[in-house]
């Protein structure tokens, strides 16, 4: 990039629950971006190794709970700590391109978006994966949601949140409870305003079989079948309350005209027959 975005401050929380592994590796993964100004908040959610203490040889501001809380419990923490304008999730294990936060803010100051969705890839699953092509600007609600697989795609860590719109949306994790990501995402993605897809920022997600929510044991093997069955009735509740749809899939994404190489407008086919046209990445012209 020749002109770099104007800085604004992104707070990055960080849950870790007996990440010492992953810890390190996260904390300078952040340092190196090329986007300087963040706040590193490290919510250490009871850990019983040293994860709080490799978090200290960094210039990150940590938060310790004495006992395990869970994920929605840690970010809530991470909310209320953060003083950035925007916010983002980032897991301890997973990873993002070192030039994450410069394109999503870029995005952001060219569009004012509230909420900026980067690409997801699961590298486990595929079929679960966000991907966008190009710049879009998207505002009216079925779109945003068809775009950006909110609910569907059950993640918070590939968007980047204006935390005056957390605050004025009331929006928190439920504690207590797992798959609370979906509908955390699904209602920001609905009550924003503007939303942008980066596609040139990418969040990967990984699986590690030692994560706590990957626990064998019968007890929470059962907890978690019933959040996953609880967290999938909200999610559909929702979106028939609002007249939404999860059918998401492009089908067809092409550029139909360019001007001295560059992309003017776009059309985009959904899998449920929706067509949208863009221009310069904005939506202009819309057909059921």
């Amino acid at each position: 990039m020749t002109n770099k975005p104007p800085e604004m401050k992104i707070s990055v929380i960080i849950p870790v629950y007996n990440g010492a592994k992953y810890i390190a590796q996260c904390i300078e993964m952040m340092l190196c971006q090329t986007y300087k100004d963040l706040e590193i908040i490290v919510v250490d959610d009871g850990s019983s190794d040293n994860s709080a203490k490799i978090a200290e040889k960094y210039p990150v501001k940590i938060i310790r709970f004495a006992n395990n809380q869970g994920l929605s419990a840690a970010r809530n923490a991470g909310i209320t700590a953060a003083t950035g304008e925007y916010i983002h999730f980032m897991d301890v294990d997973d990873f993002i391109n070192l030039e994450y936060y410069e394109r999503m803010v870029e995005a952001i100051t060219l569009t004012a978006a509230e909420v900026a969705c980067s690409c997801f890839i699961n590298e486990i699953h595929r079929h679960a994966s966000t991907l966008f092509s190009s710049r879009l600007l998207l505002m009216a609600p079925e779109d945003k949601v068809l775009a950006t697989n909110a609910g569907r795609v059950g993640s918070v860590c590939n968007y980047l949140y204006k935390k005056t719109f957390l605050k004025e949306k009331n929006l928190q994790f439920e504690v207590g409870r797992l798959h609370e990501d979906a509908m955390f995402s699904l209602e920001a993605v609905y009550e924003t305003n503007k939303l942008v897809a980066v596609p040139d920022a990418t969040y990967y997600y990984k699986k590690r079989s030692d994560s706590i929510v990957n626990r064998q044991d019968s007890e929470f093997v059962k907890k978690r079948k019933e959040d996953s069955q609880r967290a999938t009735s909200l999610i559909n509740e929702f979106l028939k309350k609002h007249n939404l749809t999860f059918a998401s899939i492009v089908v067809e994404d092409t550029f139909k005209y360019k001007f001295l190489g560059i992309p003017i407008a776009r059309k985009v086919v959904f899998s449920n027959k929706r067509v949208r046209w863009y221009l310069l990445g904005i939506n202009f012209l819309r057909r059921a």
